[in-house]
């Protein structure tokens, strides 16, 4: 191999339980048959997928490191969250590093279309999108595992914390990281059998500090680049000012009321304020108030007590079961609803028409309409679905 830099572009249903064998992480092939193993890696400059391309070198895949040119900002490139000119020299070092062969595959048109104009009409319509879902069902896992497999590779890897459990029958599970702290299988329940067929996640094995000490131990160049924390495709400042810039009239003023109609003061755009938001909200009361609903036909915000608002239910479309198919049978579950929600515990309907209905045990605050709801078994992430609405 060589290195080198080229341009491309209650009881949980019963098919769960049947699923839960002894788990096998990884795929099992002997040293031979990894010598003849083509994995492409996604690589960001960060240290999280040069582990991963690492370790799968020294496991004796034949690998190549890829790197997503996306969409920036016109001007404001150096600012972006990735794809900059730093992160690719350290993708290119790392890979040259490693003596494995280093491509740039560009995807900027496609993930503008995609993904920042998907962002960008979910705050028009008034709800609060997951753009790094949809990054993982269409660019990642779309357009790069199409890439990928052009240049006859058997799997993409990522830098992902999350892993996957290969079943006797032949299916394949998601399951949460080692590390909770850091597990992403919630924005990777997106995706189905075929995708997870072709995918690696090296590094879920691992805890974050572990990963760091690898490394270390492989004398990576990106063993100390701290983690990147915001949306990729924002260039400084924070999505209220990329909204700013790119749908001014998202960020129209307009009245906050509280659920009687009274006027209570004035916000500064709907799309810079969040379900269960209390801070920020810029208006005296006696109790703290919290946002409890975005009336995009009228531009008010609602605002009201904690105990306004609290709901113990919601529903979801764009239903993804990572198994192909629904449950028979409503089923008690973990729910997250959002990325850095805490799982609660409910029940689970699946309806005819392929959405879910789902009665939680408990209020929750922050169910947030865009978000997605990930159902989990113990480990075993068994789908998501998008949140359309709360009462």
């Amino acid at each position: 191999m060589h290195g080198g830099v080229h341009l491309f572009f209650g009881s949980f249903p019963l098919w769960a339980e049947q699923l839960r064998f002894s788990y096998n992480y990884g795929v099992q092939l002997s040293s031979q048959a990894k010598s003849n193993t083509r994995v492409v890696v996604a690589m960001s400059g960060g240290v999280d997928s040069s582990v991963a391309a690492a370790l799968l070198v020294e496991q004796g895949y034949e690998v190549i490191g890829i790197m997503l040119r996306l969409w920036s900002e016109p001007g404001l490139e150096v600012f972006n969250r990735c794809c900059t000119p730093e992160a690719m020299a350290l993708a290119r070092r790392v890979s040259a590093h490693l003596d494995i062969p280093f491509y740039v595959f560009d995807v900027r048109e496609t993930f503008h279309q995609q993904i920042v104009q998907f962002f960008i009409d979910g705050y028009a319509q008034g709800i609060t999108p997951n753009p790094c879902m949809k990054c993982n069902r269409h660019i990642r896992f779309g357009a790069l595992l199409q890439h990928a497999q052009s240049l006859d590779a058997d799997y993409l890897a990522t830098g992902h914390y999350a892993r996957l459990n290969h079943t006797p029958d032949g299916k394949i599970q998601l399951l949460r990281a080692v590390d909770r702290s850091k597990d992403q299988s919630y924005v990777l329940s997106v995706l189905n059998q075929r995708q997870l067929s072709h995918a690696l996640f090296p590094v879920g094995e691992y805890t974050k500090p572990e990963i760091r000490a690898l490394a270390a131990k492989f004398e990576l160049p990106t063993a100390s680049r701290p983690d990147s924390q915001d949306l990729c495709f924002l260039a400084g400042g924070d999505y209220r000012d990329f909204l700013q810039r790119h749908a001014p009239d998202v960020m129209t003023p307009g009245p906050i009321l509280n659920p009687r109609g009274e006027r209570l003061g004035e916000h500064t755009g709907l799309a810079g304020y969040t379900i269960g938001q209390r801070k920020g909200l810029g208006i005296a009361a006696s109790h703290p108030l919290y946002v409890l609903e975005k009336d995009i036909t009228t531009n008010a915000l609602i605002v009201g007590t904690q105990n306004e608002l609290g709901v113990d239910e919601l529903w979801t479309d764009h239903v993804n079961w990572i198994q192909g198919e629904p449950p028979a049978e409503p089923f008690r579950g973990e729910i997250k609803v959002r990325y850095t929600a805490r799982e609660a515990w409910g029940v689970v309907t699946p309806q005819v028409n392929g959405s879910v209905y789902i009665k939680f045990d408990n209020l929750l605050r922050d169910i947030t309409p865009g978000q997605a709801a990930v159902f989990y078994n113990q480990d075993i992430v068994l789908g998501n679905g998008i949140i359309t609405h709360r009462p």
